[in-house]
């Protein structure tokens, strides 16, 4: 067996794993740990004996540019860098993503932000956070904390009722979606969007997909579909649609994502055009909600993370089987990523660091990248590349038009992904003055964060704070990062308000015709939720500070919930 990886790491495994089903244990018991090491062993033989430059002899000449592959792009949501079994986590619990890793090139400097919302809108636009504002999420315009930061109140509607300003991904920005429908692909998005929640030219199908699946906020309740307040408010909303009408099922939200996925990708293999899939899952995000099957201890956080990451697993590999199944592997770009770090620091070792800060574990994900005949299998490739450099690398796999009004931060990485050249990437801006977070500049082995700064070749664990023996390095990158930084645009007055400021559904258009179902849903679930609070608590944590996002308390959206 050893043998055979070795030999062939292109080989396929066996794919139960798909199809398995829970209770969560029997599914340990039936991964034995021995066959978790082996896969350790194979990607680590892999990555020795696979080098950049030797592997990549037979796609170094191979032009990709107008090949208009499927994409499938999955995104993990809070994953951290260690909790994959290919980066050193329990290997057990992630054979699919295992697999996938041993038949693909992984990223070993791939970054994002440090938080979803701004993530997604620089993977769809192309463009740093900062420049649509998206570095502040929606929901922040409905808490005081963090409207302190920007010198904003609170706001009210008519009737005197607080209610949260809108703020979105701006609809006049060019995505992804449009760009590759331009170029004659079908758009599709599974999961979780979090860039707009209440206009029509806001939510996914007002910003160029043609299928919309999932929900709009950031974080539901796998069972239920509500989110658990609409800040200001304190009460739960639902949020679950199909091309943007509320949807009634029952499920846990990783498992109808993936179905869902899986039924796309069988009618689009067929259809006359390519197809791009994102897919978004909320997993492993709170709240902490155990899997169906889960026979764990209810009340052990780090249990029911596990099962949570074994079922989103599952998930991928139910994907993964969709494609090889209808027919279309060698015509499909797939690639499986993270938004940003856990929220638990032991998940992002070695790294320091977690979602929300800046630190390498924080911004520093997982990522792999698979396509047959432009991959090469086992394989790992170093040099920076950012989440914003998937649009411009998208446009030119589908011969699209790079062409568009506002400029872009994104590099066009296909040679450096699917050929032997290097990253062209020397710098990173992960945040700026006016964002929530620390401002942060990464420029070749430095980084700079806030008033610190760190040599990430040689302390990439970010131990040693090196700025004051490096006075000429810290004023030279903080002076590049303030001049990145003025060209944010105003962010305006801000004048729209989300009424209702409790609404039952999310989705302006989706008041008109509220169902019952729906409401009496909504209506149970609040009705078992706090009415009272002490002064100055609330459901959702406080904005961050410094360079650790310190005063985050009352993380009340990570309760457990145990089913």
């Amino acid at each position: 067996m050893i043998l055979c990886c070795f030999e062939n790491p292109t080989k396929k495994f066996p794919r139960e794993y798909p199809n398995a089903t829970y209770p969560y244990q029997t599914m340990l018991h039936h991964t034995h740990v021995v066959s978790a090491l082996l896969t350790l062993i194979s990607l680590a033989f892999a990555t020795l004996t696979k080098t950049d430059g030797a592997e990549n002899q037979a796609t170094e000449n191979v032009s990709v540019k107008g090949k208009r592959p499927n994409i499938v792009f999955v995104l993990a949501d809070d994953m951290g860098w260690n909790q994959p079994g290919f980066n050193g986590g329990k290997g057990e619990l992630t054979p699919n993503l295992n697999r996938l890793a041993l038949e693909g090139v992984r990223l070993d400097e791939f970054y994002t932000h440090s938080v979803c919302a701004p993530t997604r809108a620089a993977f769809l636009t192309g463009r740093y956070a900062f420049r649509t504002w998206s570095d502040w999420r929606s929901e922040d315009f409905g808490k005081p904390s963090y409207l302190a930061k920007l010198g904003l109140e609170l706001a009210h509607n008519e009737k005197g009722e607080p209610t949260r300003r809108i703020h979105a991904l701006d609809t006049n920005e060019r995505t992804i979606a449009e760009a590759l429908k331009e170029s004659g692909y079908f758009t599709a998005i599974l999961g979780k969007w979090h860039l707009g929640e209440w206009l029509p030219e806001h939510l996914p199908m007002g910003q160029g997909f043609d299928y919309q699946y999932g929900h709009y906020a950031w974080g539901i309740d796998y069972y239920n579909k509500t989110i658990v307040h609409n800040a200001p408010a304190r009460f739960a909303v639902y949020d679950w649609h199909r091309n943007q009408q509320p949807v009634n099922e029952t499920g846990y939200s990783t498992d109808l994502i993936a179905k869902e996925a899986v039924g796309l990708i069988q009618r689009q293999s067929n259809a006359d055009q390519p197809f791009f899939l994102y897919v978004a899952f909320n997993a492993v995000h709170g709240p902490l909600n155990p899997p169906p099957g889960f026979e764990g201890n209810p009340e052990d956080p780090l249990a029911i993370r596990d099962a949570m990451l074994a079922n989103l697993d599952q998930a991928v590999g139910k994907i993964d089987a969709a494609i090889d199944q209808s027919g279309i592997r060698d015509d499909t770009l797939f690639i499986f990523t993270n938004d940003n770090g856990p929220v638990l620091e032991e998940m992002s070792k070695p790294y320091r660091g977690t979602k929300n800060t800046t630190f390498e574990g924080g911004v520093r994900q997982p990522a792999i990248i698979r396509w047959p005949g432009y991959t090469q299998a086992g394989t790992k490739k170093s040099g920076l590349m950012f989440i914003t450099d998937f649009f411009p690398t998208f446009i030119t796999l589908a011969d699209g038009n790079h062409q568009q009004d506002r400029d872009i931060d994104g590099i066009d990485m296909s040679s450096m992904l699917f050929a032997n050249a290097k990253s062209e990437r020397q710098e990173i801006v992960f945040d700026v003055s006016g964002s929530v977070r620390v401002p942060t500049i990464r420029v070749g082995k430095y980084k700079l964060m806030g008033e610190s700064l760190y040599d990430l070749e040689n302390d990439p664990y970010e131990q040693t704070d090196i700025a004051k023996e490096n006075a000429a390095v810290v004023k030279s990158m903080t002076e590049r990062l303030e001049a990145v930084g003025n060209q944010r645009p105003p962010l305006g007055d801000k004048p729209l308000l989300m009424d209702p400021p409790l609404p039952y559904v999310y989705g302006l258009k989706e008041q008109d015709s509220i169902p019952a179902w729906l409401k009496t849903a909504v209506d149970n679930v609040r009705s078992l939720q706090p009415t009272e609070w002490a002064p100055g608590e609330t459901p959702w944590p406080k904005a961050p500070e410094g360079v650790t996002a310190s005063k985050m308390d009352g993380l009340k959206d990570e309760t457990t919930r145990g089913r």
